[in-house]
């Protein structure tokens, strides 16, 4: 089992940055492919970014150039580095770590709001 622990969202002006993080407790980030997923109220989950085994980088379009993620091996912990926050980044967001179908474990979900 592996414990998918989020950092706390919070509230960012419309321009603002906020980061993110996640730590894999009971797991390694250094052999899981890492997500961060957001759901906005009324929508489907959908990727945000993720970062592979291999340690390669993929991005929603939405976010491209505007978010980093990234992997620290020694804190054991992925993170989401926003930019440019808009009115549409408004959503929970949630980390998942993926190993396999069998061990596939997501986070409690952390909310961003951007707003002025």
């Amino acid at each position: 089992q592996v414990q998918v622990v989020e950092s706390r969202g919070g509230l960012v002006q419309p321009g603002g940055s906020l980061r993110l993080s996640c730590e894999a407790r009971g797991g390694s980030v250094g052999v899981a492919a890492m997500g961060w997923y957001r759901q906005a109220p009324g929508k489907q989950r959908d990727l945000v970014a993720q970062i592979t085994r291999d340690g390669i980088a993929n991005y929603a379009d939405s976010v491209l150039g505007r978010f980093t993620i990234s992997r620290d091996r020694a804190e054991n912990s992925v993170y989401l580095q926003m930019n440019s926050l808009n009115l549409e980044d408004t959503a929970v967001y949630y980390c998942n770590y993926f190993f396999s179908s069998r061990y596939n474990f997501w986070g409690q979900g952390t909310q961003v709001t951007v707003s002025s």
